[in-house]
């Protein structure tokens, strides 16, 4: 009877272990969050919370960047109420309208104290335009290589984490070049090519467009309330309820973007796809499911 008690006693323990290993990487600092929109704000919050949790949970000391907004005001003050609930000790908004702000030094001075950053949706051209190659970006840069920063964006605030950025264009029709408009991003992941609102909005024509025009890049489109929740070895996790969409063109044989009119269709082969959901892990470094 003894051995039995002992028994159930150790898979007791050993459930328990597992219970909080489960806890421990759900709760991962993750340095870089990216969003691709619209992620719930109302009931669970699941993506929301694992940013707050990555940048200190209730010793977060979070900043929200709404630049990206027509609406900045009004955007800054829902995340803000939103991490605030959460028990966040401290939270201000970066009420950045223009691009000699981001030079100011009391600007500078926010970013060092934060534990956290997170960027909103709106406009990812003008987001790009106002706080690009600034001190602030600069600042964000530094703090989030040094390892004392968790950097979320959502929407056009994911649309500007790799080094090249779509910056606009159109859904529904075949792959072609007029179906994007690229610009510069802001380079913090610069591996990466990033679409957001992805399958809601019917974007994988768009994606597929500039992959053929940066085939060095890997190509991610992001669904609504789902993120990529990188880590410092160069992986990513999934989190939310929809999918990420993998375009991997290292494989590439041959594209006519180079030889054709900007409205004709194109040619793109042997590209590998990967739809990934919820818990899925992968290795953008090394291109490769985990």
């Amino acid at each position: 009877m003894s051995v039995i008690n002992t028994l159930y006693s150790f898979m007791l323990e050993l459930k328990s272990s597992l219970a909080q290993q489960s806890m421990v990487d759900i709760s991962t600092q993750y340095p870089v969050m990216i969003i691709g929109g619209a992620e719930d704000k109302v009931n669970t919050c699941d993506i929301l919370t694992a940013f707050f949790k990555s940048a200190g949970g209730e010793n977060a000391t979070i900043g929200i960047i709404p630049t990206a907004s027509r609406e900045p005001a009004i955007v800054g003050d829902r995340y803000y109420q939103i991490f605030q609930g959460m028990g966040a000790q401290q939270v201000q908004v970066l009420d950045i309208r223009y691009r000699e702000e981001c030079d100011e030094e009391r600007w500078v001075e926010i970013i060092q104290s934060c534990s956290g950053i997170f960027i909103t949706g709106g406009d990812q051209l003008r987001l790009r335009d106002v706080i690009g190659e600034t001190l602030l970006i600069n600042a964000i840069k530094a703090k989030l290589k040094a390892g004392g920063l968790a950097l979320a964006g959502t929407s056009a605030g994911a649309a500007i984490m790799g080094e090249k950025m779509i910056a606009g264009g159109s859904s529904g029709e075949s792959p072609n070049q007029s179906l994007v408009d690229l610009t510069q991003g802001l380079g913090i992941v610069p591996e990466l090519l990033v679409d957001q609102h992805f399958h809601n909005r019917n974007r994988m024509a768009r994606l597929l467009s500039a992959i053929a025009a940066h085939p060095e890049k890997l190509g991610i489109g992001i669904d609504e309330d789902t993120c990529i929740a990188l880590t410092s070895s160069g992986t990513f996790q999934v989190l939310g309820k929809g999918t990420i969409t993998i375009i991997d063109p290292g494989s590439l044989t041959h594209t006519n973007h180079a030889e054709t009119t900007e409205t004709s269709p194109l040619s793109l082969h042997n590209l590998k796809v990967h739809v990934l959901h919820q818990g899925d892990r992968y290795d953008y470094k090394n291109r490769a499911i985990l």
